[in-house]
């Protein structure tokens, strides 16, 4: 913090508690002596049948106050609390947590090392090692994907074998240390997708995926806005994409921001992007190697 509130906490700190201490200074009467015993701080209830004596506070409870604060004072000298000071100990929360860490993976180092040793397919059956893979998916990648890997709107199902970068456990160990990018270009104001061609598109497009019900004329209208409009491109004659290139296969039936007509027609006119964060650095290859376990035991 700047200067001025680093002085700002200091004085405002210290001036609490000055501030108890002549408090409890100023509420603090001596010991009365018998002439004093019956003072009264006048007010009385009852026609002067019930009245409130004017007492000291109890000398225990005065001193306890007292200690509190000596302690409130010493505690700010050894850690942080005035401003900048880090306090003598030099003690920090992030120093803490760095330290807890640490021991953490000094008990965990050897439980994650003894699994490297296995395949992904052996790890996959292995029971108490799937249990680890499943707290690191919901610690991880849960927010995104699931508690069941079976997504959300943006964001893929990865769950039930439809994969757009590939299922092996390569591929999945590859996606997991790398992160992936995805971008889909719009395609608002192509001359087919005028009239009635971005609806057919549409309409072909869900065909590809297992739409039935759509008229051969539809269909065939559709295929041909499919390859005047570019899709053939990235996405294949047939519509299969190309996995290595993370180019979704449109014959799955899976679609990451929804299948329905008004929805596929937004994806087309506008494009989409997203992005996956790599995860090499966060967890580190022993750990990348149980979560790609547990991730391929979803769909195998």
């Amino acid at each position: 913090m700047s200067s001025f509130w680093h002085w700002w906490v200091i004085v405002l700190v210290l001036a609490n508690i000055l501030g108890m201490v002549w408090l409890i200074k100023w509420a603090e009467k001596k010991k009365p002596g018998e002439a004093a015993e019956h003072e009264t701080t006048g007010h009385s209830w009852d026609e002067g049948t019930l009245a409130e004596y004017n007492r000291p506070m109890p000398r225990w409870w005065l001193w306890l106050f007292y200690i509190t604060i000596v302690f409130g004072l010493v505690y700010l000298i050894l850690y942080p609390g005035l401003g900048n000071f880090g306090g003598v100990l030099g003690w920090s929360s992030a120093a803490q947590y760095d330290r807890e860490v640490e021991r953490i993976e000094e008990r965990l180092e050897p439980i994650f090392a003894q699994y490297t040793e296995l395949s992904i397919p052996e790890l996959a059956q292995n029971d108490e090692a799937m249990q680890t893979g499943r707290r690191l998916f919901g610690y991880e990648c849960a927010v995104c994907h699931g508690v069941d890997g079976g997504g959300a709107r943006g964001f893929p199902n990865i769950a039930n074998g439809k994969w757009q970068w590939g299922g092996t456990p390569e591929k999945i160990v590859e996606t997991l240390t790398q992160g992936r990018s995805a971008v889909m270009p719009p395609h608002a104001g192509r001359p087919a997708l005028e009239g009635d061609g971005l609806d057919n598109l549409v309409a072909y497009v869900q065909h590809l995926g297992g739409r039935e019900g759509i008229s051969e004329d539809t269909l065939t209208a559709g295929r041909a806005v499919y390859e005047q409009a570019g899709c053939i491109a990235c996405h294949g004659p047939d519509g299969t994409g190309n996995q290595a290139a993370g180019w979704p296969n449109l014959t799955l039936g899976q679609y990451t921001y929804g299948g329905d007509a008004e929805t596929m027609k937004e994806t087309i006119l506008n494009g989409r992007s997203g992005e996956m964060p790599a995860f090499l650095e966060r967890l580190g290859e022993d750990r990348i190697h149980v979560l790609a376990a547990y991730v391929y035991s979803l769909n195998n």
